[in-house]
């Protein structure tokens, strides 16, 4: 772990490139960047012959020195993102349908290639994986979540005895992430215990110092030894400037919430770890009240499962309707997600009904009424007989789709009103709200809204996604050049195919980099500052 104090490197030098968050985009960035180059391997065939065959007019030319958007063209797969389906379709050619086809590349070595960076995070290499659940199973295939060069399946057959199966636990792939980093011996470029507090663009100046950014920010150190062996651990300021920086800080950092009244009373949460911490405590079991979880994405099925396991009846509000193409279940393939394609088949086959009222006009009125006025009591607490198929398959489970929650009482009641105004109160032991995560990205000016396709909203990982070109991953508002975003930040959720975004940018620096303009004064500063970092390291390794 690099300290950022032999790092303010001269006064007035500039970094080629900083990459804030140390997550797997950050990870898979820097492993392009410390000259680990992806070629088509000379007896190397890929399923799809228009790919194949456009690989094969420049054999001697790597991925990085290829036009990306002519390789790009008529690709389809599971992103939107053109440049992630095509690196995808190259580490892992027609996984989609459970094939484990080679792939067509081959990684080579070289260190001329090396464009010098730092990559800042919190924790240690891996992101928010260090503090996922530890116990779910994750909702990929493990190949699907390994990064170029150590498959994870091999490195987890060390590990563990037997694999039971292709997926892997959230501690597991942390580690796997973390490991990686030492492996491929990528340390001398992370700098963990930072905290980004601003990022702004910098004016050049007389000296001829060139417009660069400058990154500032707090980093944790272990200061001196107390009488027990315990560390006082300090924040030190650091200040960086850099050529480019690029945003890979993820989602998971702020939990989004409904915005609705009684939402800060002590039975609702906004994270899974709530639900894990009350079933440890042993708060539930078959006889609680219902646990109410809103959402429909995979956390919330995750909830829904969990609760289940332990039969605790479930309500399951969510917005969407259940064959939305949009909700997450109808994009994923049903053999290889048995467990979420249960949870699917429980929304679309068990949905609350409500009962009949005895008179149509009385019951129109109550339905527009404010929520503070008596509701009857057929709509009270519905039972989980009311389902849509007679003999109920998954008992203790009620779907609400196209349902949205309107208020929590502090008595532990829900109002929950659908699309069409009917409203229903539901007694409740718990209330998760999965709804999705907001990034922290307080180091950007107006929390980095400016940069979203709507720049009047907040950056969301689904609905509002930064703005990049999608052959560079270059932020289209940025405040000038040299500004990158990849992952969730610019919608891509799965770590399969993030990985395309570290290509797209690694590609679009060795581009400017051949071309001069990739660092100031061209290729002169990243080979002074090469040479540097390389007597740093050796000295630092000598002490060590």
């Amino acid at each position: 772990k690099m300290d950022l104090h032999d790092k303010e490197i001269l006064p007035g030098e500039i970094l080629p490139v900083v990459i804030i968050g140390n997550g797997p985009s950050g990870i898979c960035l820097s492993y392009l960047l410390s000259g680990y180059t992806p070629y088509l391997s000379p007896e190397a065939s890929h399923p799809n012959p228009l790919l194949h065959s456009k690989l094969g007019e420049h054999p001697h030319l790597s991925l990085l020195e290829q036009d990306l958007e002519y390789l790009c063209e008529g690709l389809e797969g599971r992103s939107s993102n053109p440049v992630a389906v095509l690196f995808d379709s190259l580490l892992l050619p027609d996984s989609d349908f459970g094939l484990d086809h080679t792939s067509p590349l081959e990684w080579r070595y070289e260190p001329e290639r090396a464009i010098p960076h730092l990559v800042l995070g919190k924790g240690p290499p891996g992101g928010a994986w260090h503090a996922m659940e530890g116990s779910m199973l994750t909702l990929s295939l493990a190949n699907w979540m390994e990064l170029p060069g150590l498959k994870l399946k091999d490195w987890m057959r060390e590990k563990r005895r037997s694999v039971r199966n292709d997926r892997a636990t959230p501690a597991e792939i942390a580690s796997y992430y973390q490991h990686y980093v030492s492996q491929m011996s990528l340390e001398q470029s992370f700098a963990c215990g930072t905290t980004v507090t601003s990022v702004t663009r910098q004016p050049g100046n007389q000296e001829g110092s060139p417009p660069c950014w400058r990154v500032m920010g707090l980093q944790r150190r272990e200061g001196e030894e107390l009488g027990d062996g315990s560390f006082v651990s300090e924040e030190v300021p650091f200040s960086l400037l850099a050529h480019n920086v690029v945003l890979a800080t993820g989602t998971h950092d702020i939990p989004a919430r409904l915005g609705v009244e009684g939402e800060s009373l002590p039975f609702v949460c906004h994270s899974f770890w709530e639900l894990e911490a009350a079933i440890s405590r042993g708060e539930l079991d078959q006889s609680s009240d219902p646990v109410l979880v809103v959402g429909a994405g995979l956390t919330a099925a995750d909830a829904v499962l969990a609760a289940h396991h332990l039969n605790t009846p479930v309500y399951h509000a969510f917005r969407r309707s259940v064959t939305d193409p949009g909700l997450i279940f109808n994009q994923l393939p049903k053999l290889l997600y048995p467990e979420y394609h249960k949870v699917h088949q429980m929304m679309t086959q068990q949905q609350y009904r409500p009962s009949p009222p005895p008179q149509d006009h009385a019951q129109n009125h109550n339905d527009h009424s404010s929520s503070s006025s008596p509701l009857s009591p057929s709509s009270l607490s519905p039972s989980f007989s009311t389902t849509s198929s007679s003999p109920s398959s998954y008992p203790g489970y009620l779907s609400f789709p196209r349902y949205r929650v309107v208020a929590f009482r502090p008595d532990q009641k829900c109002v929950l009103e659908s699309d069409s105004g009917q409203r229903t109160v539901v007694q409740v032991s718990k209330a998760l709200v999965l709804i999705g995560a907001h990034p922290n990205l307080t180091f950007l000016d107006d929390n980095g809204r400016p940069l979203g396709i709507n720049p009047e909203e907040p950056i969301t990982c689904r609905r509002n996604p930064i703005e990049v070109n999608p052959f560079t991953n270059n932020v289209v508002a940025a405040d000038g050049p040299g500004m990158y975003a990849m992952g969730p930040l610019v919608g891509e959720n799965f770590v399969r195919f993030l990985k395309g975004g570290a290509l797209a940018i690694a590609s679009d620096l060795a581009k400017r980099q051949r071309e001069g303009g990739g660092s100031g004064d061209g290729d002169l500063t990243t080979d002074r500052l090469m040479d540097r970092w390389v007597d740093r390291q050796l000295t630092t390794q000598t002490e060590a």
